[in-house]
């Protein structure tokens, strides 16, 4: 045990959990105080339960003695919600790995919170189904973690994002109380909706231990567009009338020019543009070609540059090519980066853009953006070199200003990433104080001693 630990509380919960479940050596601290945001504290112990009666048990246990819980996943996450920067324990879900139940006649199954995402979609390809979200490290988050933050990715602008694709959730309290919430059904008028509020609270409300989500058919076929424009106006109207029109895209990206100039420098073959949309339908294969010409036919229009069109699974890997290389090209501009996750209403796509560009020039910074177009949901990439102290410093106070920018043009903090420890001062500038006391009504209901996960996502009243 640490200093830190109550002598009573190790105790307890060492005989509750044994040797695997209760760790208070310091290589296993170390290991569970950090998540990609980079940034990492020290916990005074790792929890790591088999079972629901144990996460109870922890709860309880930590609240008596007033211990703070952090609640963690695969540590995937950027936002530093998995830090335990109180201290406390951490309750790592690792153990609670398994996929209870597969239901292809309801679609859905029942999970616990440590499946990852990938391991559950191929458990679904034999039934042919699959579920929806699906952000860039879905091989190795957990299912927890993309509850928590209300994970998204490249499909949200179709399928929608992990809180539309849950139907019921199992959950502890801070109080310790086992609560259940939703279903296997797709209609509910019954009470509150606690299921949807407890999704991207980061388990500041409840751990939870079991979701029950919802599956869709597979796509048997995919085809994509490769569209290019003369700038970010022209691609953000191409994107509105691409969102207007019956056909529905499974996917729609925008990259911004820097990102298009990036890519050229490091070699991929893509034309020398101000804005480019990577445009995808899926569905039965033989009504594919006609969804790829009503896609094709929305994307034509003003400042169009060119137009590359992949039907077959080779030409589509081409086509994603460029997308799929640009996060580690932007290492090639500086070591450092700051990418938040920012959403604005579609038709403000090219303001944000255009008020980025003049932020990366009076900041004397390389800023490059990219995103989930057909959802507003961009990311603001701000590269710096760490060790130069001034452009760090540059680069640090850029980042209240994109989001300035993003609340001005009606749009939020953030789409898929959560708000965290990194965000968590800001919240005060995009609610009003009667809906922030609203929030921190809700979380005195749920957690009335704030053990779980504190001082994230609220700022202090």
């Amino acid at each position: 045990m640490t200093a830190a630990l109550p002598a009573a509380l190790d105790a307890e919960l060492s005989a509750l959990l044994g040797p695997q479940g209760w760790r208070t050596d310091e290589a296993a601290r170390r290991a569970h105080g950090e998540d990609d945001s980079r940034q990492w504290a020290l916990p005074d112990a790792v929890a790591i339960p088999a079972d629901r009666s144990q996460v109870q048990a922890i709860v309880r246990a930590c609240r008596a003695h007033r211990v703070p819980i952090v609640a963690r996943g695969a540590g995937t996450g950027t936002t530093a919600a998995a830090v335990p920067s109180a201290g406390g324990v951490v309750v790592s879900f690792a153990r609670m790995d398994r996929i209870l139940d597969i239901r292809p006649a309801d679609r859905c199954a029942v999970v616990e919170p440590g499946v990852l995402n990938g391991q559950l979609q191929q458990a679904l390809q034999p039934h042919g189904l699959f579920w929806a979200p699906d952000p860039s490290s879905a091989e190795r988050c957990s299912i927890g973690g993309n509850l928590a933050c209300n994970a998204g990715g490249p499909r949200a602008v179709k399928y929608g994002t992990t809180r539309d694709n849950v139907l019921g959730l199992v959950a502890v309290t801070g109080a310790g109380e086992l609560i259940r919430c939703g279903g296997p059904w797709t209609k509910d008028a019954t009470g509150y909706d606690l299921t949807h509020l407890l999704v991207g609270s980061e388990g500041t409300l409840a751990l939870i231990v079991e979701a029950t989500l919802r599956l869709l058919p597979r796509p048997r076929a995919q085809a994509g567009l490769r569209v290019f424009y003369r700038d970010a106006g022209c691609a953000a109207a191409a994107v509105a009338r691409l969102m207007r029109q019956p056909q529905v895209p499974a996917t729609l990206e925008f990259i911004d020019a820097a990102a298009i100039a990036l890519l050229r420098r490091n070699g991929s073959q893509v034309p020398d543009a101000g804005a480019m949309l990577l445009v995808e339908a899926d569905g039965e294969p033989e009504g594919l070609p006609e969804a790829l010409q009503a896609l094709a036919s929305a994307a034509e229009g003003e400042g169009l540059v060119d137009m590359d069109v992949a039907t077959d699974g080779a030409a589509r890997d081409r086509l994603w090519a460029a997308r799929k290389a640009l996060s580690p090209a932007l290492r090639s501009i500086a070591p450092g980066k700051i990418n938040e996750d920012v959403v604005v209403p579609v038709s403000r796509i090219p303001d944000l853009v255009a008020g980025v560009e003049a932020l990366a020039r009076e900041q004397r910074l390389p800023i490059v953006v990219f995103g989930h177009a057909g959802n507003g949901n961009l990311h603001v990439n701000i590269m710096y070199h760490p060790e130069d102290a001034a452009e760090s410093a540059r680069a640090f106070a850029t980042l209240p200003r994109v989001f300035e920018l993003v609340l001005e043009l009606g749009g939020t903090l953030s789409g898929e990433h959560g708000i965290g420890l990194a965000k968590r001062d800001y919240m005060a500038r995009a609610f009003d104080p009667a809906t922030l006391a609203a929030m921190r009504a809700i979380k005195a209901a749920l957690d009335p001693d704030g053990i779980l996960n504190p001082g994230k996502v609220l700022p202090p009243a």
